[in-house]
C-alpha cells in the first residue's frame, strides 16, 4: 500500500511542480477520510492539484463553480415535477459525485455555503424533508481566495471546521517555474494519468488508518496540545474535540504513509498546521505562526 501511495505522490509531483510536502498533505487529508481546503491567490494550481487527485484516485470528479448568485439547488439538486408519471421526481446535483470540487467557496453567499454542511459531516443531504445518501468515498476539496479580495464572504467557523485540514500552495520556486513555462499545459498532462489507487483500495487504506496505534504517552502529548489552546491567551478560543479528534486521525494517516503502525510525536507536529492553523484565531498571523507556540512544548 505505502508504495502505491509513494507512486501517487510522485506522479502528482509530475503535474504540480515543487510542492512536495504540499502534495503529502492533501493525500494525508483524504486518506484520514477528510475534506481539504485550499486557500491561496488565483493561478497557483489550486483547482490543477484537486483535479490530479481525483484522476490518480480514480474517483468521479465534478468541479462546481461557486459565484454570488449560486443557490443551493444548483449544488445539492432538486425535485422537477414530471408530468407524464404526474409527480415529483428528484434529479441529483454535482455534489452526488465521489470528489466534489468547490471552486472559490467564499465568492458565495453564505445560504449557498451552508448547503455543504451536511454532505460534509453525514455523507448524506436531505431535500423537501427526504434524505439521499453521497457516494462513497466522498471528499470536498474547496478552493478560496484570500478574504482581502474584492467578492468573497469569509466562511465562518462551524464551516471552517468541517475541513480536516487547511493549505496554502503558494508561488513555486525559481526552478519550479522554470519548468513551468518550458513544460506542456498542465491540464493536458493530467488527462494522460493513470488511476493508481482504485476508490475500494481508498477505502481499505482509510480503514487500515483507524487501526495505526497511538500510546499513552502519544496522547497523553497530543491532549497537552489541545489544553494549551485553550488555557493560552493568545488564542481567541481552544480546540474543539472535534479538532483534536481531527489531529490524531491526520497523524495517523501520516504515520501510515511513512510506513510506521503507531504515531510519533513528529507525526502529530507534521500535520498540526494544516489541522488546526484554520480553527485557532491568533491576531492575523498565518497557520505557522499559529502553531509556533504549540510547536515549542517539549514531547509530554
Amino acid at each position: 500500500m505505502q508504495t502505491t501511495i509513494k507512486q501517487v505522490i510522485h506522479s502528482a509531483n509530475q503535474i504540480i511542480l515543487g510542492k512536495d510536502h504540499k502534495i503529502r498533505l492533501a493525500l494525508c487529508c483524504l486518506l484520514a477520510r477528510g475534506h481539504l481546503l485550499i486557500e491561496d491567490i488565483p493561478g497557483v494550481g489550486k483547482t490543477t492539484l484537486a483535479h490530479t487527485l481525483a484522476k490518480l484516485l480514480g474517483l468521479q470528479y465534478q468541479r462546481i463553480q461557486f459565484t454570488s448568485d449560486i443557490l443551493p439547488a444548483d449544488i445539492l439538486g432538486a425535485s422537477v415535477f414530471d408530468a407524464k408519471n404526474l409527480e415529483f421526481k428528484f434529479h441529483p446535483g454535482p455534489v452526488f459525485n465521489q470528489m466534489v470540487l468547490a471552486d472559490e467557496i467564499n465568492r458565495a453567499t453564505p445560504k449557498a455555503q451552508s448547503a455543504l454542511l451536511e454532505a460534509m459531516e453525514e455523507h448524506q443531504v436531505t431535500v423537501e424533508g427526504k434524505t439521499y445518501p453521497l457516494p462513497e468515498p466522498f471528499f470536498v476539496i474547496a478552493t478560496q481566495n484570500p478574504s482581502h479580495q474584492i467578492g468573497t464572504f469569509p466562511l465562518p467557523e462551524s464551516q471552517l471546521d468541517r475541513f480536516l485540514m487547511r493549505i496554502e500552495l503558494g508561488y513555486p520556486d525559481a526552478a519550479a517555474e522554470r519548468a513551468l513555462l518550458l513544460g506542456e499545459n498542465r491540464s493536458h498532462l493530467i488527462s494522460t494519468l493513470p488511476v493508481m489507487l482504485a476508490p475500494d483500495v481508498l477505502q481499505t487504506i482509510q480503514q487500515q488508518i483507524t487501526q495505526v496505534f497511538a500510546s499513552e504517552a502519544l496522547l497523553d502529548y497530543c491532549q497537552a496540545l489541545i489544553a494549551l489552546t485553550r488555557e493560552s491567551p493568545d488564542y481567541a478560543s481552544g480546540l474543539s474535540p472535534r479538532g483534536g479528534l481531527a489531529l490524531l486521525r491526520a497523524a495517523k494517516a501520516w504515520a501510515f504513509m511513512d510506513s510506521r503502525d503507531a504515531v510519533l510525536p513528529e507525526d502529530i507536529q507534521a500535520v498540526l498546521a494544516a489541522v488546526v492553523g484554520h480553527r485557532l484565531r491568533y491576531g492575523n498571523q498565518d497557520a505557522e505562526a499559529v502553531v509556533a507556540p504549540l510547536l515549542k512544548m517539549a514531547v509530554y
